[in-house]
């Protein structure tokens, strides 16, 4: 986990994420250095560097066609970010005392879980929302 926190600390590797995450809801194709070179004000070979250890990282991959690399985001990393942050944004205890005073009956264990599953899904969606200005 600490070398995920390590990689997105840097600011650099953070825009390049925010700007393929952005062009990853315009294109199915992936974004290519040059255009990522071309959104943000640094030199090609530090884009290229930057996108080296997001891919190592499993944060981005990478499709190949010709000379050209075309880079997307691989957000199963940072659901594992997500799930570390997440009890740091909810009250435990709270929604504890809330399940105990439910007019609801309880859930079978494995419906909770799911529940549970599709709880945290939403939450990354709605931040996603967030970012995305919606």
């Amino acid at each position: 986990m600490a070398d995920i926190f390590d990689v997105i600390a840097d600011s650099t590797r953070r825009e390049i994420l925010h700007v393929l995450l952005s062009r990853d809801q315009l294109t199915e194709d992936g974004t290519s250095v040059s255009q990522i070179v071309g959104e943000l004000t640094v030199s090609q070979p530090t884009v290229s560097k930057h996108l080296k250890v997001l891919r190592e990282a499993g944060l981005v991959t990478v499709r190949e066609d010709g000379q050209h690399r075309y880079y997307r985001v691989d957000q199963t990393p940072l659901e594992q970010v997500d799930d570390w942050l997440m009890p740091f944004f909810v009250d435990e205890a709270e929604l504890a005392a809330e399940a105990t005073t439910s007019v609801y009956p309880t859930l079978p264990e494995p419906a909770s879980k799911f529940a549970e599953s599709l709880g945290r899904t939403a939450a990354v969606v709605q931040t996603a929302l967030k970012r995305l200005g919606a």
